[in-house]
């Protein structure tokens, strides 16, 4: 009412430095990429800061950097709302599915939010935009930057895509083979696109091709995104405590084409529909555990489609891993993808995940 300017702390990051921005926003994602560019322009000599969204203030990350510095930036809708000055020499969107709606309230205000990431930009700057997800392609007739794309489904006019088991750069009438899908200690759909997003980014940057390649074919990914904890008996049991919506577990259980999980999810109920989630969890899930708050809806939507086997060891993940354990068998997976929030039983995912594999590693 006074007319006072409100900023996010990550507008104060944009006004204290010159150095060029690399950001990235999108539902699921974020933190795997930002991880990514950031090692990759670590890689190629420049001073980098990284920092946002993933755990570092961006304006302490961003504070001195000289002009010829670069930063990598992970920002979630909640910090574009009120950033204003921002200019990334090169921007992405990775996703858009419903997420935070009790703060935005329809798509069309959360993904306007994302949008804000490419303020200002102009044709020397570069719009990474998902061709597969279709209001994030739509936003091309927005971009006041030069558009590149990024698709796992299909060819694009030019950016980065994936054929034949390879992850190809297409700029300027010439393909380029960065590298194979084996070459990656990531798996799943899902991290191809991250990595195509990210060869966009940093090469856009200035990165050259042979460093992008050397960082890819060595990223191990990020803690608790699928991370590998443990295999018992001939049971691998993966920490993905950062799938903390629906689309984000979506996307760990297509990781697992063969299917044969025991799935531990629940948590702080964000209230978002989980139709296609159980859909697919009864294709891939042998039993479904059930955890926390959501637990009561989880299951009513769990028995809707068809899942057989469901169980709840109430807000205890102890009594879910132990069940898991005396359950599985080989070549059964145990995942702990809960498609909720921590906050009914943890500080965050982050604490989560650890208690996760602080039970697993002392079986």
């Amino acid at each position: 009412r006074r007319g006072l300017p409100i900023w996010s702390e990550v507008e104060v990051a944009c006004r204290v430095t010159d150095a060029d921005m690399i950001g990235i926003t999108g539902t699921n994602g974020k933190t795997t990429t930002t991880t990514l560019v950031g090692e990759i322009m670590k890689a190629t000599g420049r001073q980098t800061g990284v920092g946002g969204n993933i755990g570092y203030g961006l304006s302490a990350q961003a504070d001195n950097l000289p002009k010829e510095a670069v930063v990598v930036a992970e920002l979630s809708s909640f910090q574009l709302e009120f950033t204003h000055s921002i200019k990334a020499k090169a921007a992405t969107i990775l996703n858009i599915t419903p997420d935070h709606l009790d703060r935005h309230h329809t798509m069309e205000g959360y993904a306007a939010a994302k949008e804000r990431i490419f303020l200002n930009q102009d044709k020397g700057d570069y719009a990474v935009l998902n061709y597969d997800d279709e209001r994030v392609r739509a936003m091309a007739k927005d971009m006041t930057g030069t558009v590149v794309y990024f698709s796992t489904c299909g060819e694009v006019p030019e950016g980065a895509f994936y054929r034949d088991g390879q992850l190809i750069l297409r700029l300027h009438g010439q393909d380029t083979v960065v590298c194979a899908e084996t070459d990656l200690h990531l798996f799943g759909k899902h991290n191809i696109q991250n990595c195509l997003a990210a060869i966009l980014l940093t090469y856009a940057a200035g990165a050259p091709l042979d460093v992008i390649r050397q960082v890819l074919k060595a990223f191990k990914g990020v803690e608790h995104r699928l991370e590998k904890v443990r295999t018992i008996h001939g049971v691998t049991y993966y920490n993905d405590s950062k799938g903390t919506n629906v689309d984000a577990s979506m996307k760990a259980l297509e990781a697992f084409p063969q299917g044969h999980l025991i799935l531990i999810a629940g948590g702080y109920d964000k209230k978002t529909p989980l139709d296609d989630f159980m859909a697919l969890a009864a294709k891939r899930v042998d039993t479904l555990i059930l955890i926390g708050d959501a637990a009561e809806r989880f299951e009513a939507a769990a028995k809707k489609a068809g899942i057989q086997d469901i169980r709840r060891t109430g807000y205890s993940m102890e009594g879910a891993i132990m069940l898991a354990r005396k359950i599985a068998k080989a070549p059964q997976a145990v995942l702990l993808s809960p498609a909720c929030s921590s906050f009914d039983m943890y500080d965050n995912f982050e604490q989560r995940g650890r208690v996760f594999k602080g039970i697993v590693n002392a079986i």
